[in-house]
């Protein structure tokens, strides 16, 4: 079932997020359809708080983007439980967007690569580094389980020109093809 995507204006976006156990109530389905929402909205990543759910879990797939960068090909991951343990000095600067703000993007600096400790799907402990644009895609995802957006990172003059737009979003003034929802 494809989810209503909770978009700019929602509280459960600026939520940090709990850990879960492996008994949260129908967690399967929970996770068939986020990303059966994830491809229907056309992303590389979701977050349970963009579908409502202020949980630690998320979901990023590279694939589409395999055919710049090959090096997402096999880049895709379910993320239970993540805490960031470690970030590289080095940055890097790259456009990104989001299905919770829709038709906003903003040049973001974050590090070039991270290491999380995270659960898989069968609540197996795993650390894994991650590097350029996974280290991005996860970065962003796991920002929404700390309550934070990418448009916080924006350059202030940035953030300034986008204060109108963001505005217009959290009054349900937008058009997506997906379904989106604000609760306050």
């Amino acid at each position: 079932m494809i989810l209503p995507i909770y978009i700019y204006g929602s509280s459960v976006l600026r939520e940090k997020a709990q850990d879960i156990t492996p008994d949260y109530p129908n967690l399967d389905k929970l996770i068939e359809d986020m990303w059966e929402t994830l491809y229907y909205a056309d992303g590389v990543g979701l977050a349970a708080p963009q579908v409502g759910l202020s949980i630690r879990l998320f979901m990023v797939d590279g694939s589409e983007l395999s055919e710049d960068r090959p090096e997402l090909m096999d880049f895709k991951r379910l993320v239970i439980n993540p805490h960031l343990i470690e970030t590289s000095s080095q940055t890097v600067v790259y456009q990104e967007g989001c299905l919770s703000l829709p038709k906003i993007w903003a040049d973001i600096e974050r590090p070039i690569s991270v290491k999380l400790t995270y659960q898989n799907r069968h609540f197996e402990p795993v650390q894994e580094w991650f590097h350029g644009m996974a280290a991005r895609m996860v970065q962003h995802e796991y920002a929404h389980l700390e309550g934070e957006l990418f448009t916080d990172l924006a350059p202030a003059i940035r953030k300034k020109m986008l204060q109108s737009k963001l505005q217009a979003i959290a009054r349900g003034e937008v058009k997506t093809f997906y379904k989106t929802k604000i609760v306050k």
